[in-house]
């Protein structure tokens, strides 16, 4: 081995390099299980209730607590009637039955729960505008900023959108 990397016979032609490699091998070896142990230590896990506005500005969602995980529900949207004056309702859900449920009020995230890397997840995202839910991996970036990844398996091919903190312009129960 040490010919193949080095171009030497054996530790006889340069005992300095098996030398180092002693040294800087149980080094390396200390830092690699450092590493492991603090990798598998849990982050703390920051708090992400309260009241969000993704980046297009048209709706805002309240996260809140439901149980030990948090769900988030739809508190206010710019548009919250059709250009008859109805309100407007789940009209792409796959399910037929579910198509007449007002956007207000409607609970979008289901039952994130706390994961050891300080993110939210394990729960689901419904989105109203393709009718389809998607896994939800929810990470507070900083104090007042949410990155929200909805994916369908493998969160690399997933989408994320930005949040921020609002206070709700109004509320869908005060139209």
């Amino acid at each position: 081995m040490l010919k193949s990397v080095f171009g030497f016979n054996s530790s006889e032609d340069c005992p300095s390099i098996t030398k180092s490699f002693a040294i800087w091998g149980g080094q390396a070896a200390l830092l690699l299980g450092m590493a492991l142990t603090s990798a598998g230590a849990a982050t703390p896990i920051r708090e992400i209730t309260g009241i969000w506005m993704p980046e297009d500005g048209e709706s805002a969602i309240e996260i809140s607590a439901c149980g030990s995980a948090r769900c988030g529900r739809v508190v206010w949207l710019k548009s919250s009637h059709d250009e008859s004056g109805r309100p407007v309702l789940d009209d792409n859900n796959p399910d037929t039955s579910l198509r007449s449920r007002r956007i207000c009020n409607l609970q979008i995230i289901t039952a994130i729960k706390p994961q050891t890397d300080g993110t939210w997840g394990q729960g689901r995202i419904y989105d109203p505008e393709d009718g389809r839910s998607y896994d939800v991996e929810v990470r507070l970036d900083q104090p007042d900023v949410l990155k929200v990844t909805g994916y369908l398996g493998i969160k690399t091919f997933g989408e994320t959108v930005t949040w921020r903190r609002t206070a709700a312009p109004g509320r869908c129960d005060e139209r």
